[in-house]
């Protein structure tokens, strides 16, 4: 979604120059353009970007040509790509998203406002706003998602798979993270049953640009079953 006018007040405390945004880039060619745009404008151009990519189209010379960090990597999954990417900066503030144009650039300001009022991960509910132009079936599977998340951690979550959230940079430097489909459940799931502040902020969520590359029945049941495992290795660790 193309952001029109000067950048978003900017929060107190930790600032854009403690920013790094972060996301695994496949074959997004026609939206990658519009998202690095956005936060660009949103962030005055100084949150850094890196996008790990095992794209074959022209994503990744798009990312170079707007001033990301690109690794090039062979296509093994979301988890893989994003794994890398929440792990390589070294700014203290880290925001994952997608790089389908789905998920609002003007929200970083307030993303990172709740870090600095003392949250260690802010994450984006998509669902709290009806989520309109989420597919159906794709709705109902990430209520459905957030009901088991719930239900076995025993602590209420409304959004278990967003792609955009906030975390400080020491909390995912001192996890072990596993998963591969189910990574943003899991980014979210640990740090909540460990203890730490974890706040959900509800989002927009746009019409994505190109196509999905997730499966919704194979990829459905790798995050569910991600869901179990992380429950429960954090209940019995």
């Amino acid at each position: 979604m193309a952001i029109q006018g000067s950048r978003a007040e900017e929060p107190g405390g930790y600032t854009f120059d403690d920013l790094a945004v972060v996301m695994g880039t496949y074959n997004e060619e026609e939206a990658i353009s519009t998202v690095l745009d956005d936060i660009a404008t949103v962030t005055d151009g100084r949150a850094e970007v890196v996008c790990v990519d095992g794209s074959s189209d022209r994503t990744p010379e798009i990312a170079r040509d707007h001033g990301a960090t690109v690794i090039e990597q062979e296509p093994q999954g979301y988890g893989v790509a994003v794994r890398e990417a929440v792990l390589t900066p070294d700014r203290p503030v880290v925001v994952t998203t997608d790089c389908d144009d789905t998920y609002p650039m003007e929200s970083l300001p307030d993303f990172l406002n709740e870090i600095n009022d003392g949250a260690d991960v802010v994450s984006g509910d998509r669902l709290y706003y009806g989520a309109e132009q989420m597919p159906a079936m794709n709705k109902l599977g990430n209520e459905l998602f957030a009901l088991l998340a719930s239900v076995l951690m025993g602590k209420r979550v409304h959004d278990t798979t967003t792609g955009m959230r906030a975390y400080r940079r020491e909390i995912l430097q001192k996890t072990v993270w596993t998963e591969n489909t189910g990574l943003s459940a899991e980014l979210l799931m640990r740090p909540l049953m460990r203890g730490y502040d974890v706040r959900e902020r509800p989002i927009e969520y746009d019409e994505r640009k190109g196509e999905t590359k997730l499966d919704p029945f194979s990829g459905g049941a790798a995050i569910a079953k991600s869901i179990v495992r992380v429950a429960l290795e954090e209940r019995f660790r």
